[in-house]
């Protein structure tokens, strides 16, 4: 790797930048800074922030604010960083100063040395395109970094979040028709409990998913209320009247999406509100998904010893020790992936509390958070859906052993006999280890045509039939 370097100049003097490198020295103070993750921006948000700045050199242009050759390279310059041609421009740790300043800094920077090339004019700081002056112009990190927050989660959310939540419950409600029918026991509190079938427990966990997802894009318009054009406190200052709805404006066009301006900028800005409710919901998500993962692994285990009502598809040797055992790989990992979102939850709701006065200042922490979050819960979503619930099998008969031995089922007998009766019937099948329906038979003074009519499991599941 190369250790040439080239000298650059900020407001604090000289400082060396490698001399391969877009940016310039407000990000090299950054990087030397901040060296404490070695984790940086993701491709959502620096996509996000290419997309700001294509829109705010766009209406800089139109105002007149902004040479027209200029604007035009900087507007390719930042189309080129939306698109993910300067990622690696890109090096600052995602800990570093709270409003985001040192990226959106970097982003100027770069998006101004790349203008400067197409121009083809050198990387100097007595270049045409200057970082500040130009590609920053009508703007402050404390509403661009917001803006591009709000830009960012918004977009991974309808282009990669929703639609997988959509496919998870599709993929459940059709795979729960191909056994609609099948009548299982139900489970309280772990325990045996009245039947029901399981189109019934499957639609249950689509109708969660489903929810999740109705709720979250229920979230999408305040999402889209962007902070742009409150600049350094909400006021303004040093911008132009309408340029935050105008370029708001410009991103829905760039977009397909209704972006808007947000209705109070000194309330955009001085919390992170919105993204802590967001997160919320995605949280609330990964809940949902929590629990058909779980149920999943309680559904398919033994394949001896445990419930075994169905079985998951065999991806992988299960143990490094144990010949011929497969895990529920898939349900593990959708988990995992969950309590990571509830963490990052977490992190994002604590940073959001340190807002004082006019900024919210841990929106990088904030970012991270909430994208990692969108971005896995989407890709576990697809990938329960494809791997654990499309190639599942239902182990009807086995289902049924269960059913016809669960002395529950005497619950349906509470109107005719009582309670207590029917109680005695139950603990009795449980002691003696026998069919409920033969107790009853002794016990009671019950036809079998009754009995068969009051105990049969499948008429338990749809009682107001």
């Amino acid at each position: 790797m190369s250790t040439a370097t080239r000298t650059e100049q900020d407001s604090l003097g000289e400082i060396q930048v490698p001399a391969h490198a877009l940016w310039a020295a407000q990000t090299q103070r950054a990087v030397e800074n901040f060296p404490i993750s070695g984790i940086t921006f993701d491709r959502r948000f620096i996509r996000g922030l290419g997309l700001v700045k294509l829109a705010c050199a766009g209406v800089n242009k139109e105002l007149g604010d902004l040479d027209q050759g200029l604007a035009e390279a900087i507007a390719q310059a930042s189309r080129e960083v939306a698109d993910g041609a300067h990622d690696a421009q890109f090096p600052i740790d995602i800990f570093q100063t709270g409003s985001g300043t040192s990226t959106n800094m970097n982003a100027n920077e770069v998006i101004a040395s790349r203008a400067n090339l197409i121009l083809g004019q050198p990387q100097s700081v007595k270049s045409p395109v200057h970082a500040n002056d130009h590609v920053n112009m009508g703007q402050s990190s404390n509403d661009v970094i917001p803006t591009v927050v709000h830009v960012a989660a918004y977009l991974a959310i309808v282009e990669e979040l929703l639609p997988a939540l959509d496919h998870l419950a599709l993929g459940i409600r059709e795979r729960a028709a191909r056994d609609a029918d099948v009548v299982k026991t139900g489970r309280t509190h772990l325990m045996d409990a009245m039947p029901l079938t399981i189109g019934q427990e499957f639609g249950g966990w689509a109708a969660q998913v489903e929810a999740a997802r109705s709720r979250i894009a229920g979230a999408l318009d305040e999402l889209g209320g962007l902070a742009l054009g409150g600049t350094a406190v909400g006021t303004g200052i040093n911008t132009r009247a309408g340029y935050g709805k105008a370029v708001a404006a410009r991103l829905a066009a760039l977009t397909g999406h209704p972006f808007h301006e947000a209705g109070d900028h000194f309330m955009a800005q001085a919390s992170s509100d919105t993204a802590v409710a967001v997160s919320g919901l995605v949280k609330a998500a990964a809940v949902s998904l929590l629990k058909v993962a779980g149920d999943l692994r309680w559904m398919n285990s033994g394949p001896l010893a445990g419930l075994g009502e169905i079985t998951l598809p065999a991806l992988q040797p299960g143990s490094s020790i144990m010949p011929g055992k497969i895990n529920p790989v898939i349900p593990e990992a959708v988990i995992m992936v969950c309590a990571q979102v509830i963490g990052n939850d977490t992190a994002v709701t604590v940073a959001a509390q340190t807002a004082n006065f006019q900024l919210s200042v841990t929106l990088p922490v904030i970012a991270r958070n909430l994208l990692e979050s969108i971005a896995f819960l989407a890709g576990a979503a697809r990938v329960l859906a494809d791997k654990a619930i499309a190639g599942l099998t239902v182990n009807a008969d086995h289902i049924a052993e269960f059913v016809e031995r669960n002395p529950i089922l005497v619950t349906a007998l509470n109107p005719v006999i009582g309670y207590d009766k029917a109680a005695k019937i139950a603990k009795t099948a449980y002691a003696q280890g026998r069919r409920l329906r033969d107790v009853a038979e002794e016990m009671t003074d019950l036809s079998a045509e009754e009995l068969d009519r009051h105990l049969d499991p499948a008429t338990m599941t749809r009682p107001g039939l």
